[in-house]
């Protein structure tokens, strides 16, 4: 297979190039910046199905020779896309069957792209004949360097009502399950008596009174995903009839919910992402770092690309506010310390018409004579210089649980409380993670989890018996295990697990738990020390261990949203609610277990309510290392022989125990390194 690096030397650094939105005396001036900047690898080709195709069966290639030449001219390497993301306006015409149609039975108007079925063969036949052309004209052009399959698979047609996406589903679900019986047993469906006779009965879960069967809407969601990977598929096979560069496509980690990308994973040569901030959060930074180490993760370790983000301002959020001065260096190169081989926006140069007019580019609409330009040019020097991170990888000693079949299940209707959501309690553990300068890792349940001293697993709803069972011989083999509540419920068809809960963890955190207790909006509770903790315990009456001593907590730690009557089943008692449904009653458990241990936490505490000083025993208690005495502020990563040091504060920042050369400011540091404010150092040590 072929693989990664898709360039001979360095960090890619570049962007989308469209250059058919512009005259061609544009594009001399274009590649003449590119030089300047130090770009080295655009995407081109993306969106451009109806200008190479302009009718059926006939190709004009004589645009796309000439900017792959002058690309080429430049030495500036292209990643060549397939324009699949978005058909020409003749398909849509001639093919009416592979509209897109959406959960209302309404089929959506075109003017946009991805405005198809997934499932569409009509679709399907297109795609692999454009593709073939394109990669059997250019599979030996000198300027290619890899080939960038569609667009943001899953961005707006992420599921289709169809009447092709239902046959195919009804195909995919007799694939799967054999025979009807076997569906219905997995199902449930002899609740309110849903009961299917046959394959053929089964629609896809389009719009319908509330209180749709949840396997039948998981079962959707795993189709649609795979739906998504045959037409990927289709196209890269097609691609390696011609060529053996890498075969990719851009992700959405974190932000597009319905793609499992585990499982799109082993598609691709090389995971790249497209990435933006959501310019409304307070600390934009630590989502961002979260996407990367996630991206990493998905990517299994090893370096990937960061194939869009931008120089500033996106289009499409409430309010799209502009990168302050230094923002944009310090998440570029955020990402490239969490793995990435490449700093790669949308788009080289802004566009003046279209849905995205008004998003940033390495080249924006006031020119070069601005600020933005300014440091796309800086930048692509600090790229140069870190070349030598190329290819290094980044250690974790901790591993947070991410499962999208959980994030899934978690957030469909009738839910204890509307108040569950499976990346706020993911980012709450990140962000004290993050804030304690601990590098994670992110692994799906039934991952290989020795290389980890603790696992955090926030938002497990979902989890089947051999993940649950994996999680078991974790600890009992030596690993640390913090959970939050509501974890380990249902198992991979939405089905409760039998007992008590947490069903499927209840053994390994050896407690059950009698009743959910979900909180009024607005409502706390208060923690506090027990009074009396110990592994007998039955209530709060209970007499405790004398010999276990826990380290109190502050007495002022609070929860939200959940309360629970948790009854320790071997478990000790670290902290019990002092208020609330479940006053006296244990709030934080710890149960060892073999040679390790499995925490408990059954309510939502957040970084300033407790959640990190827990996170912090409990990274204590499972021996992780990590530097003492920083501001929260400080972003410490270290990749290979590199140190990245990045301040979000807007005062100076002093670091000891570095040793090594500036990669960025040619100093030698001999002891201690100052990060000015807003600033980013990088030593090689």
């Amino acid at each position: 297979m072929p693989g990664y690096p898709v360039l001979p030397e360095g960090l890619a650094y570049g962007g989308d190039y469209n250059p058919e939105q512009w005259p061609e005396e544009v594009w001399r001036e274009d590649v003449r910046l590119m030089r300047e900047a130090g770009v080295n690898l655009v995407t081109v080709g993306v969106f451009n199905w109806g200008l190479i195709e302009p009718q059926e069966g006939e190709y004009d290639f004589s645009r796309l020779d000439r900017i792959l030449d002058l690309l080429h001219s430049a030495g500036v390497y292209a990643d060549l896309a397939t324009p699949t993301s978005s058909p020409p306006t003749w398909f849509r015409r001639r093919y009416p069957g592979s509209r897109l149609v959406d959960r209302e039975g309404h089929v959506l108007g075109g003017g946009s792209r991805h405005s198809f079925c997934p499932s569409s063969p009509d679709y399907a036949a297109a795609s692999e004949r454009v593709v073939a052309a394109l990669a059997a004209r250019y599979a030996g052009h000198p300027a290619l360097a890899m080939w960038h399959v569609h667009n943001e698979y899953g961005w707006a047609n992420a599921h289709c009502y169809c009447p092709a996406s239902a046959e195919a589903f009804r195909a995919w679900l007799q694939d799967r399950y054999g025979d009807v019986g076997a569906l219905n047993a997995a199902w449930g469906t002899t609740f309110w008596g849903l009961t299917y006779g046959a394959f053929e009965e089964v629609d896809p879960p389009a719009a319908a009174p509330v209180g749709l069967l949840t396997g039948l809407q998981l079962d959707f969601m795993r189709f649609s995903v795979d739906a998504h990977i045959a037409c990927f598929r289709s196209e890269r096979e097609t691609i390696r009839r011609f060529s053996d560069l890498p075969v990719t496509t851009n992700f959405m980690i974190p932000n597009c919910k319905p793609m499992d990308y585990w499982r799109w994973a082993a598609e691709v040569d090389v995971v790249a992402n497209d990435h933006y901030l959501d310019s409304a959060r307070a600390d934009p930074h630590i989502e961002l770092a979260m996407a990367a180490d996630l991206t990493r993760s998905v990517a299994g370790g090893r370096p990937w690309m960061l194939m869009e983000h931008s120089t500033g301002a996106v289009n499409w959020q409430p309010r799209n506010l502009a990168k302050r001065p230094g923002e944009m260096r310090r998440n570029t190169l955020a990402h490239v310390a969490r793995g990435s081989d490449s700093a790669m926006f949308f788009q080289w140069r802004a566009s003046r018409y279209g849905a995205e007019k008004f998003h940033s580019a390495m080249v924006p609409h006031a020119g070069t004579d601005s600020r933005i330009w300014r440091d796309v040019v800086a930048l692509g020097a600090d790229l140069g210089r870190l070349a030598g991170v190329r290819g290094a990888r980044v250690a974790a000693e901790v591993a947070v649980v991410w499962d999208w079949e959980s994030y899934w299940a978690l957030e469909f209707e009738w839910r204890p409380s509307a108040d569950l959501r499976f990346r706020e309690r993911i980012e709450a553990y990140y962000e004290a993670l993050w804030r304690e300068h601990v590098t994670v890792d992110f692994v799906h349940p039934s991952a290989d989890l020795s290389p980890y001293r603790l696992v955090v697993a926030p938002s497990s709803y979902l989890l089947g018996e051999a993940p649950a069972k994996n999680l078991h011989r974790y600890v009992e083999a030596g690993g640390h295990l913090l959970v939050s509540y509501f974890s380990g419920i249902v198992d991979e068809n939405d089905t409760i697990h039998p007992g008590p809960y947490p069903g499927a963890l209840r053994e390994v955190l050896g407690v059950a738990v009698e009743e959910f207790h979900p909180l009024r909006e607005h409502e706390t509770v208060a923690l506090r020390p027990p009074k009396s903790p110990g592994p007998e315990s039955t209530g709060p009456e209970s007499p405790g261990c004398e010999s276990f001593k826990p380290e109190p907590l502050k007495p002022s730690a609070t929860g939200r949203i959940w309360s629970e009557r948790v009854r320790p089943a071997g478990a000790r008692t670290v902290q019990e609610f002092a208020d609330g449904p479940d006053a006296g009653h244990p709030a934080v458990t710890r149960h060892d277990l073999g040679a390790g241990s499995g925490w408990y936490v059954s309510t939502a505490m957040d970084a300033e309510s407790g959640l990190r000083d827990l996170v912090a025993e409990v990274l204590d208690h499972a021996g992780v290392s990590r530097p003492r005495g920083l501001p929260d502020t400080l972003e410490l990563v270290r990749r290979g022989d590199h140190l990245f040091l990045i301040n979000h504060a807007d005062a100076p920042v002093t670091v000891d125990g570095v040793t090594g050369a500036g990669v960025l400011d040619g100093a030698a540091y001999d002891g201690s390194a100052t990060v000015p404010a807003g600033g980013v150092v990088v030593v090689r040590t």
